[in-house]
């Protein structure tokens, strides 16, 4: 029986300056693949017991396995599926350059490039302007294009993840591993499959090798699906609700297919808006896009709760029941501000959510990963902040 709010976050953690600089040596082959795995090892033992010493209750390896080329503390929470993909060819371009403006049409929603997102469009000023703190810890990352058809090759990549924090958990702790939702890994310029849909499945099919090593390890898998919702942002031009929602129908169809035989309760998804520090006002509301989420057959669900745009949307959850046996992980401390939130304040957005849905079915949790957008020590701050104010929601609400 519950009788606690328990804590957890959504998954990356800022890395030690030490695996810092041992990607950076492993990209430029100037490291032994032992010695890099050996700071790896640590590095992941480091911040489990960093979580554990804290008392954070479903705990991860920070996505320290997430390696991307070149040490970048950011972005890895996507990156990483590039050499776990097959079917992709690299580019020399960063997420911002690569793939094309396109337009959508009524009936017919197609992603455009990232660099022409409405809100970078009606922000350009800023966007453009390096000191804005827009992209705050963003350094540039080679991206790649599908040009075949896309498989599955991170089988040893996956079991590593799954070693590594499996070794360092202690006895009786709750364990997850992030992973890209279907929609998230098809989030590439398509040189191969003539229907975006099919490239969706293509993906849903492969991942479904990442999801089941999770799971079978008795972790929990956490789906990353901006797409869900940071997607609305990149369909140029802004498209009906409508058409949004039968779009955010389809990709939930196709996880659900690509979960079919992986046990419900360790599943849970992360709806997200987006992970750069910028204005978001071209973000599609939560309550128009939630009936659509909850379709989605996992055991619980992590979105923003803590954001500026986003903080007052606790009241969607008056007018819409969660499905049985499925919890909420709110995001109640938030990525995208170096101000630590009051443990008072965490513990009252932990209540107003506790009092709509029940205390026994919200966990509380991070707006977004917290590695690379703030600093290690603002992080590890706001998580002790999280991990006090759940402590005081326990003892008003038990």
């Amino acid at each position: 029986m519950v009788n606690k709010i328990r804590t957890t976050h959504v998954g990356s953690l800022p890395r030690t300056q030490e695996l810092l600089d041992a990607n950076l040596e492993r990209s430029a082959g100037t490291i032994s693949d032992e010695k890099f795995h050996e700071i790896l090892e640590r590095s992941v033992a480091d911040v489990v017991k960093r979580q554990v010493d804290l008392g954070i209750d479903i705990i991860n390896e920070g996505e320290y396995g997430h390696i991307t080329s070149g040490a970048v503390d950011y972005g890895a929470w996507w990156n990483y599926s590039f050499t776990r993909l097959g079917g992709l060819t690299m580019t020399d371009k960063d997420r911002w350059e690569i793939g094309e403006k396109i337009r959508s049409e009524p009936g017919k929603i197609r992603l455009s490039s990232m660099k022409d997102r409405r809100d970078r469009a009606l922000f350009a000023e800023a966007y453009n302007d390096p000191d804005s703190g827009i992209f705050t810890g963003r350094k540039k990352v080679a991206n790649p294009e599908f040009t075949g058809p896309v498989t599955y090759i991170g089988q040893e990549q996956v079991e590593a993840d799954v070693k590594l924090l499996a070794d360092a958990l202690p006895e009786g702790t709750e364990g997850f591993v992030a992973a890209l939702s279907p929609g998230a890994a098809a989030r590439l310029p398509n040189k191969y499959y003539e229907d975006e849909t099919d490239l969706v499945r293509a993906c849903g099919e492969a991942l479904k090798v990442e999801y089941k090593a999770i799971t079978d390890a008795g972790l929990t898998v956490q789906f990353d699906a901006p797409d869900l919702a940071e997607a609305w942002d990149s369909v140029v031009p802004e498209p009906t609700v409508e058409d949004f929602q039968a779009f955010l129908r389809e990709r939930i169809e196709i996880l659900n297919e690509s979960i079919k035989d992986i046990p419900r309760e360790q599943t849970r998804l992360h709806i997200c808006w987006g992970s750069w520090h910028g204005p978001h006002v071209t973000d599609i509301p939560f309550e128009d896009i939630i009936e659509e989420i909850l379709q989605a057959k996992v055991g619980g669900f992590s979105f923003e709760g803590a954001s500026p745009r986003h903080a007052h949307e606790w009241r969607v959850w008056k007018d819409h029941t969660l499905p049985e046996g499925t919890v909420i992980y709110p995001g109640v401390v938030s990525h995208s501000t170096n101000a630590v939130e009051h443990p008072r304040l965490v513990a009252d957005r932990i209540i107003q959510f506790a009092e709509l849905v029940g205390p026994e079915n919200v966990i509380a949790s991070t707006d977004c990963g917290l590695g690379g957008r703030l600093h290690r020590q603002i992080a590890w701050a706001k998580l002790e902040s999280l991990v006090e104010g759940a402590q005081i929601a326990t003892e008003e609400l038990f």
